[in-house]
């Protein structure tokens, strides 16, 4: 044993090795003597105003860090947190959740200690089922294993992971840290994949009208340059998904738009599902990303890569991983040069907002007018909601400056989110696009942004309740909130220099409230934009007219 360190500071410096500069949370008195390490550490404590936020900020970070963690207690802090870590289990993205325990002494005499559910292993068999690795350290001796395992895991996997450390484990003696943690990459099949992209280039060269979708993966395991690489040297276009806009700069001369089936723009639809060779890159075809499945994409006429596999027409090939098939295939895929090849719609630039005068706001107005304000040094987080239905069509002209939940959907993830996001990417500034609905839910987290000094643009649409379930379904009683005065609330965090709020009704004063924003880069703004007559952006209607005509066909 080597007295000089201990699980914890094994464990801190595992996480500062993997690239972890900020940890989020919440103390709780089982974690204690290991947060104690961290304020010792170079790492900086993060703390939250409840787990289910740390989970959210951590999930924020990640997606631009490459890997995030929060630490909990037991039991009240480890299951308040679950909801964001299944979130992160849905969406690929890499949270490691450290969570303390009782110590193993009460655990081994079955004492009935706070916090404890019905038995000692619960909440790590819960978690074993939302993770790609789970750990609880029993032995000193056997924790620093343990660690390097799960961790390991989290990243080759792109998955969240779970170690619970004992109260009094935390300080027991272990061995050093050897040879710095590194990831061990998923393995293609050589002849699999030499045999794949033989038929791929194959299919490719010969088309006509060849096209490129750039799906989530590319985003989740960090391949954004190298679908570029393949992009240009194949002089081929691209579209991408919701989930993964923005993965490949949309300022780009190759860059088609968004594809979500019917919802799609008519050329864009067009191009992605007239193509003789489509070349899917780990694209997930969920109900969001298709439209609500109103996607018409003929199998036989595709080349589907993701999630370790290839599909050819009806040929399968196992084994093959994503970076190691573009890689080949940019090596040995025919260059084309025709313009032919190239979008059908060419990118446009932004159309200035020019505010018509004394005229109540609308969310397609809303909308335009954050497009138009928005510059490369911002990074759009778009709530579950009319906002994430709006932002598809948004020029988010820079890579990684567009983060979205998809997939997993839960509102209230952006506020916190945004929290990790400000953490990652201390030079950009945040700006959250949220409902009132989904604000309420993790609306104390805005604190946590002023007193972190994160300049945030904050832009809650108050469209008066939950307004995707009023156009999902018939109205009830049910999607109605409590009205508050969200433009004053960050007097109530703070009453200092470093906050603005602003309530907004119509088109000229939302410009203005933009310019201020603008001009105050450096502080945290906060706009209340009031919608009274509940107007909803295209992008929603359309979803909203889908989901009824689904529903009629059952």
């Amino acid at each position: 044993m080597n007295k000089q360190y201990t699980v914890s500071l094994y464990l801190l410096h595992r996480l500062q090795e993997i690239g972890i500069k900020h940890l989020f949370g919440v103390p709780g008195d089982y974690n204690l003597d290991f947060l104690d390490d961290v304020m010792d550490s170079p790492i900086k404590w993060v703390g939250n105003c409840n787990e289910l936020n740390a989970g959210y900020a951590a999930d924020g970070y990640a997606r631009l860090n490459g890997i995030g963690a929060a630490v909990v207690t037991y039991g009240v802090g480890g299951l308040s947190i679950i909801n964001a870590v299944a979130g992160a289990y849905a969406e690929h993205v890499p949270v490691i959740i450290i969570n303390g325990a009782p110590p193993a002494r009460r655990r081994e005499a079955g004492t009935m200690v706070h916090h404890l559910v019905s038995n000692y292993y619960l909440q790590l068999d819960i978690f074993k089922k939302i993770t790609a690795d789970a750990a609880l350290l029993i032995d000193p001796k056997t924790a620093p294993d343990e660690i390097d395992r799960v961790i390991r895991n989290c990243i080759t996997q792109k998955l969240p992971a779970y170690i619970e450390l004992p109260a009094d484990i935390t300080h027991a003696p272990c061995h050093a840290p050897g040879e710095p943690l590194t990831e061990l990459p998923l393995t293609s099949n050589p002849d699999s994949l030499a045999e794949c992209v033989r038929e791929a280039v194959e299919l490719i060269n010969k088309s006509a009208n060849p096209m490129i979708l750039a799906g989530v993966e590319l985003l989740r395991f960090g391949l954004g340059n190298e679908a570029l690489r393949l992009i240009e040297t194949s002089e081929v276009p691209f579209a991408t998904m919701l989930s993964s806009k923005a993965v490949i700069p949309e300022l780009h001369p190759q860059f088609t738009g968004i594809y979500q089936g019917s919802w799609s723009k008519e050329a864009v639809r067009h191009q992605v599902e007239d193509s003789d060779c489509l070349l899917s890159l780990g694209a997930w075809m969920t109900d969001l990303d298709t439209g609500l499945f109103s996607i018409n994409l003929d199998n036989r006429r595709m080349i589907t890569v993701g999630g370790g596999e290839v599909r050819i027409g009806s040929h399968f090939y196992h084994q093959v991983q994503l970076n190691d098939f573009i890689c080949e295939l940019t090596k040995k895929v025919q260059p084309r040069s025709y313009l032919s090849s190239h979008p059908a719609e060419s990118y446009r630039t932004k159309q200035p907002f020019v505010p018509k005068p004394s005229c109540m706001l609308t969310a397609q107005r809303l909308y335009a007018c954050l497009n138009y304000y928005l510059d490369d040094n911002m990074i759009l987080l778009s709530e579950p909601g009319d906002s994430f239905c709006a932002t598809p069509e948004f020029h988010i002209e820079e890579a990684e400056n567009y983060i979205v939940q998809a997939y997993y959907c839960s509102i209230g993830f952006c506020t916190p989110a945004a929290l990790g996001v400000a953490m990652a990417r201390p030079g950009k500034r945040p700006v959250i696009l949220s409902g009132d609905g989904a604000f309420q839910m993790t609306a104390q987290e805005v604190s946590t942004l002023i007193r972190e000094r994160c300049p945030a643009l904050i832009v809650i649409i108050n469209n008066d309740g939950y307004l995707i379930e009023r156009r999902l379904h018939q109205d009830g009683m049910y999607n109605d909130i409590q009205m508050w005065q969200y433009s004053k609330l960050p007097g109530v965090f703070d009453n200092g220099s470093f906050v603005t709020g602003i309530k907004v009704t119509t088109e000229e004063e939302l410009e203005q409230a933009m310019k201020t924003a603008i001009s105050q880069k450096d502080k945290l703004v906060f706009i209340e934009a009031c919608l009274p007559d509940r107007t909803c952006s295209e992008g929603l209607d359309r979803l909203g007219d889908t989901f009824r005509k689904s529903q009629q066909k059952k």
